[in-house]
């Protein structure tokens, strides 16, 4: 299993970024996504996860923000990101829940930052 997110980098405040995970070694439309987020000195938080049904979660922090997306013809996972703040400054994570396992990806820094 392999995860491999792309699309992180430096935005200023207010703006946009989208990221990618593509996913191989896995049946996506058989899993549930997240990404996943660390900031320096803290703990990896949810932000957000799509089932295989399609069925969404937010961390509260990012509701009316965020919103997270699945191509499972593609085996893609997309996050895209609207008015960035400093706070959402991290590395984000892929992650797949697939049969009994958990699977991450090596992350993207974003860095919200004027």
């Amino acid at each position: 299993v392999e995860l491999v997110e792309s699309g992180g980098g430096l935005v200023q405040p207010g703006g946009s970024l989208r990221l990618s995970c593509a996913a191989s070694g896995i049946i996506l439309s058989a899993s549930t996504m997240g990404w996943y987020r660390q900031a320096p000195g803290k703990q990896r938080e949810l932000v957000a996860t799509i089932t295989s049904g399609g069925s969404t979660n937010y961390a509260d922090s990012v509701k009316g923000r965020f919103t997270i997306s699945r191509d499972d013809a593609k085996k893609m996972v997309y996050l895209q990101m609207n008015s960035l703040k400093p706070e959402d400054t991290a590395v984000y994570h892929c992650n797949a829940a697939y049969g009994l396992g958990a699977y991450w990806g090596q992350g993207t820094q974003v860095t919200v930052s004027s």
